[in-house]
């Protein structure tokens, strides 16, 4: 067997455990949120972020989540890399993807300041740091998506998940503009807003994990079987 050959079988092995490895990653992420619902029942889903679950007893929780949230975010950057054809175009977005992935980690370190607590120096970098995350992600993913379009195998997933990245984009919007208005259902907008990335997220995994050998784009295909013949 030419050397080609293991390459390419290697990268489309790598490329469908770590897709699985962020589906189940995911599957863990919206697991313990739920926990952290039954564990802290006094904070509402309506008006308390979920980052409020990083103050108080069980905070660890949610920072580990922030870990998972980072770990799971850098998988299906390098999942999307080893799946997608070279001429995808989508090198701009992975780089926004892994801003998200790191910043999203960070804020394990940084405890927010929930609605009507005094506003801490950690409380600010958390916050900035949320907003680059959100920031990022929405973009990258738009990104991403119009970029594998251009790639043949994984055109017909591009659609699906450009139209999730757009939706991804109008709750980010409708979430800033719950920003400074105590009434406005800011965590609701949040949760919304994270279950669409984390959806556009499992779905390039899923695509990924279902055919990672094909989405490659036909001069890699070529290529590679000059060289194995």
């Amino acid at each position: 067997m030419q050397p080609s050959c293991v390459s390419q079988r290697l990268d489309a092995f790598s490329a469908r455990t770590l897709a699985w490895l962020v589906i189940g990653g995911i599957i863990v992420y919206v697991a313990v949120d739920v926990l952290l619902r039954f564990l802290r029942p006094e904070y509402s889903l309506l008006y308390n972020a979920e980052s409020d679950y990083g103050r108080g007893p069980w905070y660890w929780v949610m920072d580990l989540n922030f870990l998972l949230r980072c770990a799971l975010s850098l998988a299906a950057c390098l999942a999307l890399r080893r799946s997608a054809g070279p001429d995808s175009g989508i090198r701009g977005g992975e780089y926004l993807l892994a801003t998200w992935a790191i910043c999203s980690g960070l804020l394990a370190f940084f405890a927010d300041n929930p609605e009507g607590t005094p506003t801490t120096a950690s409380g600010i970098v958390h916050l900035v740091l949320a907003v680059i995350a959100f920031a990022c992600v929405v973009i990258g993913t738009i990104l991403i998506s119009a970029g594998l379009r251009s790639d043949p195998a994984w055109r017909p997933a591009a659609t699906v998940l450009l139209t999730v990245a757009l939706a991804g984009a109008a709750a980010f919007l409708l979430l800033g503009t719950a920003h400074g208005h105590h009434h406005a259902p800011g965590g609701l907008y949040e949760r919304i807003f994270l279950g669409l990335e984390l959806l556009w997220i499992a779905l390039a995994a899923g695509y990924a994990a279902a055919r990672p050998s094909e989405a490659r784009s036909p001069a890699r295909l070529i290529t590679s079987q000059a060289a194995s013949g």
